[in-house]
């Protein structure tokens, strides 16, 4: 995906560095104005590498900056998610629910299905590392249906989707 990205900024320069890294690791040696993570948090296991994550995002976060990231939704349970097969994937719990618990989301493609773990850690944990790693004015954002979303497919078809939202944004000011 960044290498992608990295092709589409050299043949349409909009001005965006493009850095790959641990986010538990991040250098503080350069700050920007906008840090963004795509499905990157609910990679932590626990809350001890959670906050090792926002402590790392906030040190590329300049002061008055803004830290913005799609994840895995920390409020839905998710073994008591509906069918998301229509949307091209499938999420799945293994064990108990709670902290930690691991997530399994299966992707259909043409060429066959690919299988994503990731691990479930709540809103206030999140709200938590986010204030001790310095942000600040933080904010959730639901899922919303883009107009091209509405003029493929009614709004009941994507009702499963918008009434138990599998992701969710999260806005952080620095």
């Amino acid at each position: 995906m960044i290498e992608l990205a990295r092709t589409q900024e050299a043949l349409q320069p909009l001005g965006i560095e493009y850095v790959v890294g641990d986010a538990r690791e991040l250098p503080a040696a350069r700050q920007f104005d906008l840090v963004i993570a795509a499905y990157v948090l609910n990679y932590a296991h626990d809350p001890q590498e959670l906050q090792m994550m926002y402590d790392g995002l906030a040190r590329c976060v300049r002061t008055g900056g803004r830290f913005v990231a799609v994840n895995c939704s920390p409020v839905l349970t998710f073994p008591d998610a509906p069918s998301y097969r229509k949307y091209g994937f499938e999420t799945s719990v293994r064990g108990c629910w709670g902290e930690g618990a691991p997530i399994t989301w299966t992707f259909y493609l043409d060429d066959g299905p690919f299988e994503v773990e990731n691990y479930h850690l709540g809103a206030p944990t999140h709200e938590a590392a986010c204030r001790l790693a310095g942000f600040r004015e933080i904010r959730w954002h639901p899922a919303e249906l883009s107009p091209e979303g509405l003029a493929g497919y009614d709004r009941s078809f994507w009702s499963a989707f918008l009434d138990h939202p599998p992701i969710a944004f999260i806005e952080c000011e620095r």
